[in-house]
């Protein structure tokens, strides 16, 4: 059974919350101006990546559309799964630990998704619901039967489902929940079908055909890599960061074509299936495929992302056994603290020397913009938040211009502590390592203010925040 709740967002206190002009360049061999799509399917970051030897001789300048977002998501946009596994290894009792609820306060608001594919094997007992009385399957009977993938019932159950089969019973579902009045307004949300292939697509059409109006919002899963192959080197490949990208589009095709305008959730993410690899996918590495996985999704229009899982779920968890947060758990809460639902069109230029003919040029350098998220109290609405992903084995330069050039900018820049180096399971601040305080208390995330018109230097293999203040840009100034 899928429960998904609300959590309020709490209204941390503040120490919990979280460049020059440009003169006229002549003689230029080369100007690569990359700008975002207008298309849905087009909205990707543009990086760009320069040949060995002109590490210090490549400027990228930097601007954002402010007149109006290209997407607005969910308040609740980064959102948190909770596996049945808890239940099977006697976990349960500890979700009321203060720590874990100080850690998962933090990630506030959200979405509570309680399942996984352990779920289709588990026995619900309601003896107070009224559709038990009433001769034929309840609700729970069909709660129960259409869980994870359908797509893979053969091979979990020795029986298949077919996509028109499968909307019959949502439709079902949903007359089944609407007369009990604690269910009346429930949403429902499926059919939560595993990576799009061919048969997985055609479930998905015959499910959209019959019930595409059913379901509050379509859903489905995605996992990067086979946990059981991986190496760290894995989580920088371009080419695996982008297999999510293509995935979106034949979503969005298919959805599109029955229900246009549908909301769509990525309703369980993992970077490696098998349950994660112990030192890799819960590892500074990791962060690369989880923040370019939000930066991907929200520019391309998904209105929620459910990450699987906030708590003891093999090595893909946000905060371990022990109720250590992980690395990604400190990603997604300066997500949280800096991000705002809007999103905003990036522009990026690339000067090169000695351009080399028939080089590929690589998204090694990600950039994505939101305006600043208005429950921060230590940012003037208006503001805007970059987070930029380099995975350049050399540091980048990107000078802000236009609508950014010449203001403040606050850094939030997260890198691996510890001699671990990626394997790492700690991470810094600007310098500092974030621990928490005690297990009420979450540590107080510092910026590092740059002085107006400074240029941003991104160090190798990082990821980070930049908070640029007081742009009044008039798509972030009102909710």
């Amino acid at each position: 059974m899928r429960v998904l709740c609300a959590f309020p967002e709490a209204m941390p206190s503040s120490n919990s919350r979280p460049p020059a002009c440009l003169a006229p360049v002549a003689l230029l061999a080369l100007l690569l101006h990359l700008s975002l799509s207008s298309q849905v399917g087009d909205r990707r970051p543009l990086p760009v990546d320069r040949a060995p030897g002109l590490k210090e001789k490549t400027l990228i300048l930097l601007d954002v559309s402010t007149k109006n977002p290209v997407r607005t998501v969910n308040e609740n946009f980064l959102s948190l799964q909770l596996d049945p596994s808890i239940i099977h290894d006697g976990w349960l009792d500890f979700l009321s630990s203060k720590r874990l609820v100080t850690l998962a306060r933090g990630l506030s608001p959200a979405f509570l998704r309680f399942g996984g594919k352990r779920t289709d094997f588990l026995q619900f007992q309601n003896l107070r619901n009224p559709a038990k009385s009433r001769g034929g399957p309840g609700p729970d009977y069909y709660l129960k039967n259409y869980e994870d993938e359908p797509n893979n019932y053969r091979t979990m159950h020795g029986r298949a489902v077919n996509g028109s089969q499968l909307g019959k019973d949502y439709i079902q579902l949903k007359s089944l929940l609407q007369p009990i009045r604690i269910y009346s307004r429930a949403s429902l949300y499926g059919p939560n079908i595993g990576r799009p292939r061919k048969n997985v697509i055609a479930l998905l059409d015959g499910f959209m055909k019959v019930a595409g109006s059913t379901v509050d919002a379509v859903t489905w899963q995605h996992c990067y890599i086979d946990g059981r192959v991986v190496k760290v080197m894995d989580f920088l490949k371009t080419r695996l960061l982008d297999t999510l990208s293509d995935q979106i589009r034949k979503i969005q095709k298919v959805v599109n074509t029955y229900t246009p305008g549908k909301k769509i959730w990525l309703e369980g993410v993992v970077t490696t299936s098998a349950g994660g690899t112990n030192n890799l996918s819960d590892s500074y590495a990791a962060g690369f495929l989880w923040l370019n996985t939000l930066g991907m999704l929200a520019n391309q229009g998904i209105d929620v992302v459910i990450r699987h899982s906030f708590f003891d779920h093999g090595y893909n968890h946000l905060v371990d056994q022990n109720f250590n947060p992980l690395p990604d758990y400190w990603l997604s809460l300066l997500y949280k603290r800096l991000i705002g639902p809007k999103v905003l069109a990036v522009h990026v230029a690339g000067l090169q020397r000695k351009p080399r003919p028939g080089r590929v040029i690589r998204d090694k350098l990600r950039i994505y913009a939101h305006c600043t998220n208005h429950h921060n109290h230590n940012y003037v609405r208006g503001s805007i938040t970059l987070f930029i992903i380099n995975l350049h084995r050399s540091r980048k330069k990107i000078k802000l211009a236009g609508t950014l050039r010449d203001k403040l900018v606050h850094q939030y820049l997260l890198q691996p502590y510890g001699q671990e180096g990626l394997k790492s399971k700690s991470v810094q601040l600007n310098g500092q390592p974030l621990v928490m305080v005690d297990d009420g208390t979450l540590p107080e995330l510092k910026p590092r203010p740059l002085r107006a018109g400074r240029t941003l230097v991104i160090p190798p293999v990082t990821m980070g925040f930049y908070v640029v203040k007081n742009v009044n840009a008039l798509a972030c100034r009102y909710r």
